[in-house]
């Protein structure tokens, strides 16, 4: 019968430690990869400040957040895309989500569509919720970059808390973001002037 002798035990287990090391010496190189390929993104101080509470700012993270933000469902690539999300100790959250495009024309399509789909969400949301009401606003447009457009939409069911949300909307060559701020109100209480400046950084801090 042949029996493996110490020596080779201790040869194969070392082949295998060495094999594993590699395996997460890749796997690192990887995540390093792609946290490198990333745009830049907003900080939580970037954000319009919040009377009660700091801003807490998760991972920049790959791909699409789990949720669409209200409005973009369905319009944002997973291909090319990152995201980051926001929260705080109250009901006011963000997310941006930045989109490397395959060229700067490929880019000006994308933010074209997210443009129109959130000019038209207060009208959408109405034909499906029935009793409901709904308003939006154009902010206008900044000088950043290739440029970038603020919204805000207002949505509100009978007993039901009403939201608000603004969109900043920017391009930097082929790299679109769009920030996405939301909590309970009106577009009355929105800090339209703050999320200006917060939608300047966030195209600013793209890497194009």
């Amino acid at each position: 019968m042949f029996r493996r002798s110490g020596t080779a035990t201790t040869l194969t287990t070392a082949l295998v430690a060495a094999a594993a090391a590699l395996v997460l010496t890749a796997a690192a190189a990887a995540t390093s990869a792609a946290a490198a390929t990333a745009p830049g993104f907003l900080a939580g101080t970037d954000l319009p400040p919040h009377p009660t509470s700091p801003w807490y700012a998760g991972a920049v993270t790959k791909g699409l957040p789990e949720s669409a933000p209200f409005c973009l469902e369905g319009v944002l690539p997973a291909t090319g895309s990152w995201h980051r999300v926001f929260g705080t100790e109250y009901d006011t959250g963000a997310v941006q989500v930045s989109v490397r495009s395959a060229s700067p024309a490929a880019a000006a399509k994308l933010v074209g569509t997210l443009e129109r789909k959130v000019a038209a969400c207060a009208a959408d949301w109405l034909r499906t919720t029935p009793g409901g009401t709904a308003s939006w606003q154009d902010y206008g447009t900044l000088p950043v970059e290739e440029g970038a457009h603020v919204y805000g939409v207002h949505t509100s069911i009978p007993d039901s808390e009403p939201g608000v949300h603004l969109y900043g909307i920017g391009r930097d060559g082929a790299t679109v973001t769009v920030v996405q701020w939301g909590e309970m109100g009106n577009l009355s209480h929105a800090p339209v002037a703050d999320f200006k400046k917060t939608t300047t950084k966030a195209v600013n801090k793209l890497n194009p």
